[in-house]
């Protein structure tokens, strides 16, 4: 069924409330700054919403990749654990010493005498601990299969029973394998971080099984970590900001690892105010239900607190990530992500202040305030600005056309645009000779960039060789905007020449070099360098009847050499042109260059045209940097994989020679060689016009000159 045509009536009801709405808006200017206040309002919240969205999930991915960071540093490190433990325990010495020293306890008499007076044991001694010291570890252990210490770098200790709960982490060791125990207290006497001998300090193993000459286990090798140096090291291998931290924690909620928070931790009294007290082996990660920062006491007694989310979760093997913010052991709201790691037997958590991770958040929010608050209060201005606004809108449209008219030269349209200016098609006002027009750009215009601007302008001019662009004009607006015209061009440049039309012919490419290299010629003898020299800037088009004809563009990199007074141009030398075509001196030493820059990057053209390809390339631009100071170019007949006239891929290797003084003298002494070569004339001007009537009938786009807007580097 056809839908049902509006009525005239009511055509005229929707056209009347069109129109008294029209008025209205008219009649209440100060409506609109009301709504557009409402709208961005609106807006604001709106993006305010995806931004804190997009961040949580930004914080989230933050914090899974440092627990995986953290996890598999760990992994690592515990394997390089067990594996120097394995090293040490199947040295042939070490098993034959300990082998003697597991039969003394069977032989009678004082056990602790006979073990330390075995002269095993010393020679042990003098092996295990440089090398354990020199490894990191804090000295070793050889425990016999009943966990009697029978050998120790520190004497006190041999001869005594290790307690049932110190040997448990060590039994994996009676079946073959390696480990790397948790932290515990050690029982024995031993330095602390101040090097004060106390029980209790935080200790951890690497330990391996020690096989006798049969292949039965007869002992095991623990060497000592000293937990605070390496352990927790390793779990800070990755952390978030100022606030963030990675810790470990065993299956009762107990803190494996040191804290970065153990001064605050004394403040809050979490941890007894000693100076030898840490964290480490010390703290339950529970959550004290308040911030205890901020002065606040805990409402009940710290056994009587639950354990934080993060060490619950992990604790009952339910890996996740929090970005909503939830209470750590400090009472400070954090996010975090959690594993739990069953081949370790301990938990992982990676956390950051909410203030700090949020600080972004809250300043975008200030903003948003601020600004919905500005448009509030700014509705009367708005409205006298929009009054101003309409009795300057037909002067803006004035100034906007006469914008169009620089000096004897209309603007069309723009066709480019730089780093520094825009680029326009344009007509002489009397002539209607096409044009070129660039035009500094009056937001980026500095007093350096137009200095540069101009000098680019009057080094250009005095070149005058048809091959070189032209510069026809150039000056200033009415409001001080620095402009110059030249020579309007159609048709193609070296690069798409080759990317539409493959490699060229050996002729051609002589003919396109020789016309370069005149133009080049007489830039060199007015002793400036273009340093650019690319298939962007070689522009292929027809002048007047002569097809095939080539111009040099863009001399915006010019440098002249052996000028002074240019150093207020820039503030240093620096590198120019494009990394594909650089010569090794331009990579080297920018302020070195001279004429044959230009010849080493007209030769990375040259093998360009015959190969189709640049003469190196790479997945970086310092790689590619590297290979033109210090790679030799493939030949093009290799390259290309069939033969080369061999006068040409001389000429154009020689070119491409890593010492300047290898390559020809000057752009007038290569044009003459490539003049020799064989294939000189096999390009001649009827094959010319055949390709050109060939392009011209393909209708393929046409390119028009847009200038880079490049600066001037500073001259030597």
């Amino acid at each position: 069924m056809s839908k049902p045509k509006p009525t005239s009536s009511q055509s005229a009801s929707i056209s009347s409330m069109l129109f008294r709405t029209q008025g209205i808006m008219r009649k209440h200017l100060w409506l609109w700054p009301l709504l557009t206040a409402g709208l961005l309002a609106f807006v604001g919240l709106w993006v305010r919403g995806r931004m804190e969205g997009a961040m949580k999930s930004q914080i989230a991915a933050n914090l899974k990749t440092i627990l995986a960071a953290n996890s598999e540093a760990l992994r690592a490190w515990t394997a390089t654990m067990k594996s120097q433990a394995e090293i040490f325990a199947v040295d042939e010495r070490v098993r034959q010493w300990v082998a003697e020293l597991v039969k003394v306890p069977k032989a009678g008499g004082s056990v602790q005498v006979a073990l330390l007076g075995a002269p095993q044991n010393a020679a042990l001694r003098s092996l295990l601990r440089p090398a354990t010291s020199a490894r990191g570890f804090d000295g070793y252990l050889v425990f016999d299969t009943n966990f009697l210490v029978i050998a120790s770098g520190r004497e006190q200790l041999i001869g005594l029973q290790s307690p049932p709960g110190n040997v448990e982490p060590l039994r994996p060791c009676l079946a073959g394998h390696a480990v790397v125990t948790h932290p515990f207290p050690s029982v024995a006497m031993l330095p602390d971080a101040d090097g004060h001998l106390r029980a209790g300090v935080p200790t951890m193993f690497a330990a391996a099984p020690i096989h006798g000459a049969d292949g039965i286990i007869i002992g095991i090798l623990g060497l000592r970590i000293v937990p605070e140096k390496d352990f927790t090291r390793i779990l800070a291998t990755a952390r978030s900001g100022e606030s963030g931290e990675t810790y470990a924690l065993d299956r009762k909620g107990l803190l494996l690892s040191g804290s970065r928070f153990d001064d605050q931790l004394k403040r809050l009294a979490l941890i007894p105010d000693n100076e030898d007290s840490q964290s480490i082996l010390t703290l339950e990660l529970r959550d004290p239900l308040v911030d205890l920062s901020q002065g606040k006491a805990s409402p009940k007694r710290r056994g009587e607190l639950p354990l934080t989310r993060a060490a619950s979760e992990a604790i009952a093997g339910r890996d996740g990530v929090d970005v909503g913010g939830y209470r750590d052991y400090r009472g400070i709201p954090v996010l975090g992500a959690w594993a739990w790691l069953p081949d370790f037997d301990l938990g992982l958590i990676s956390e950051v202040d909410v203030s700090e991770a949020f600080g972004p958040l809250r300043i975008m929010r200030m903003g948003f305030l601020f600004i919905f608050a500005l448009l509030t209060f700014g509705a009367a201005a708005i409205y006298i600005l929009m009054r101003l606004a309409n009795r300057l809108q037909d002067s803006a449209r004035k100034a906007a056309l006469k914008a169009k008219q620089l000096g004897q030269y209309a603007l069309d349209d723009k066709i480019g645009a730089g780093a520094f200016g825009t680029v326009y098609r344009g007509h002489h006002a009397l002539m209607r000779r096409p044009v070129a027009v660039k035009l500094l750009d009056p937001a980026k215009a500095t007093d350096i960039s137009i200095a540069r601007f101009e000098r680019e302008v009057q080094l250009t001019c005095q070149l005058t060789h048809p091959n070189t662009i032209a510069l026809y004009d150039y000056g200033r607006t009415p409001d001080g905007m620095f402009y110059y015209a030249m020579e309007y061009l159609e048709g193609l440049n070296l690069d798409e020449l080759v990317s539409k039309h493959g490699r060229l012919p050996e002729g051609r490419i002589i003919h396109i070099l020789r016309q370069a290299c005149a133009s080049l010629a007489e830039a060199h003898a007015r002793s400036l360098v273009h340093r650019d020299i690319k298939p962007h800037n070689i522009f292929l088009t027809r002048r007047g009847d002569v097809p095939d004809f080539v111009k040099v563009l863009d001399f915006g990199l010019v440098k002249a050499r052996n000028t002074e007074n240019q150093l207020d141009l820039t503030g240093a030398n620096v590198s120019a042109g494009t990394p594909l075509y650089m010569s090794p001196e331009a990579v080297e030493h920018p302020d070195r260059v001279d004429s044959r820059s230009d010849l080493y990057s007209l030769g990375a053209v040259g093998y360009f045209l015959l190969t189709g390809e640049t003469v190196f390339f790479g997945a970086s631009i310092g790689e590619v940097l590297i290979q033109q100071v210090k790679a030799t170019p493939e030949k093009p007949s290799a390259r290309l994989g069939k033969p080369v006239s061999a006068d040409l891929e001389e000429l154009i290797l020689g070119c491409l020679a890593k010492d300047p003084s290898a390559r020809p003298a000057n752009a007038r002494k290569l044009e003459e060689a490539l003049g020799r070569c064989a294939a000189a004339g096999q390009w001649d001007r009827e094959e010319a016009e055949a390709w050109w009537r060939q392009f011209d009938a393909t209708k393929l786009e046409r390119t028009v000159v847009v200038p880079q807007a490049s600066p001037v580097t500073t001259p030597a």
